[in-house]
């Protein structure tokens, strides 16, 4: 891929490999290379540097704080993050509600919530999914009551992640009972110091507690705090997606995956012609998907939108993640080392979450294919 770049690209990574060399706290870097959980202060911390250095809102518009690059200059500093042993950015702030915001907020709205999201001082996290409204995420049963210049909101929302650290979320509820299923439905923010709001923890797989259940029990919420007009939050709901399901790509990651991958065998000195073979076809669809995803964000940087193709990035990111964990697990047996079962595990998740990869494909059917 390096062909591809400029010498200013290629300046501007050496600047953000240097960055990273010189700023990553340590500790926070031999959480990331023992496969540790990191704690909000860790993601907090990072993000702030990031922040001094103006590097946090890379798909903002600039007027808003954003930084300005461009796709390829995107593609590099996610790379570098990634092959620097650095956290990724919580997306909830940054990559998800922010974008929406700046869509279809107000100008109240854009001065009160961007500068908290940019410098780490307000978490984030999503209210979308519940117990019976997964995949089938227009069938939410959330409520949203109006009285007067507020909304009274009851309901339950499940698998969201950072919730035990959040100052913020982020909720569709429907405020049209009796409309169609994908309207009456409110994009509406809500502070999870609000009285009513109770986050109760869930264990993962591996032993992990980043996600959790979020019960809401006649919440109060001004009406300021609706985000686009009422009753059209599913307008909001699909930006949204389409920015998460082109960030779920990972592909930086995989390519720190698939280095660490090669280390392991070379220090084990693994001989598998198998093994060889497998990892080499990830390879080629890696270097396939990452071309996809720079067409996509050179589309953004032009000014469009995300659309369905985000869909085709969820689906093969997500795969290539499982993938390399695999094959990481099958390099080693009986003698993989401690992390790497529950990041096998873990990873079980990623074609699930973002909406299934099941539910992609549908998408890609529907509104590329026109089946």
């Amino acid at each position: 891929m390096d062909l591809a770049f400029s010498p200013e690209d290629r300046a501007f990574r050496d600047e953000v490999r240097d960055f990273i060399a010189t700023h990553l706290p340590a500790d926070i870097r031999r959480k990331i290379q023992a496969g540790d959980h990191l704690a909000k202060d860790d993601y907090a911390r990072w993000q702030r540097i990031l922040f001094e250095r103006g590097w946090v809102a890379s798909g903002w518009p600039k007027e808003y704080g954003g930084t300005g690059w461009g796709p390829i200059q995107r593609h590099i500093f996610y790379e570098e993050i990634a092959f620097g042993w650095a956290p990724r950015l919580l997306p909830f702030g940054l990559h998800m509600v922010a974008p929406v915001i700046i869509e279809f907020g107000n100008d109240a709205q854009r001065a009160r919530y961007l500068p908290t999201i940019a410098n780490g001082e307000e978490f984030w996290c999503q209210g979308y999914s519940e117990p019976g409204a997964g995949s089938d995420l227009a069938s939410l049963a959330t409520r949203a009551e109006r009285q007067g210049e507020n909304y009274l909101i009851n309901g339950t929302k499940t698998w969201i992640t950072a919730a035990q650290w959040a100052d913020w979320i982020f909720v569709l509820a429907r405020t049209d009972p009796n409309a169609k299923k994908q309207e009456g439905i409110s994009f509406i923010l809500v502070d999870m110091k609000t009285p009513g709001v109770t986050v109760r923890p869930i264990e993962t797989i591996d032993g992990g507690k980043e996600i959790n259940e979020v019960h809401l029990e006649n919440v109060v919420v001004p009406v300021e705090n609706l985000v686009g007009k009422e009753n059209e939050g599913w307008t909001c709901a699909k930006f949204l997606l389409e920015h998460e399901r082109t960030g779920t790509a990972g592909i930086a990651g995989c390519r720190q995956q698939l280095e660490t991958l090669h280390e392991l065998i070379a220090r084990e000195s693994i001989d598998d012609p198998r093994l060889e073979e497998r990892i080499a076809q990830v390879e080629i669809e890696l270097e396939a998907l990452a071309f996809t995803e720079l067409r996509t964000l050179a589309a953004e940087s032009a000014g469009k939108r995300p659309g369905p193709e985000s869909s085709i990035l969820k689906i093969k990111g997500t795969e290539i993640q499982q993938a390399l964990s695999e094959l990481a697990l099958d390099a080693l047996g009986p003698y993989a080392e401690s992390h790497l079962a529950p990041k096998y595990f873990n990873f079980r998740k990623t074609s699930i979450y973002a909406g299934s990869n099941e539910i992609q494909k549908n998408i890609i059917a529907k509104r590329i294919l026109k089946l």
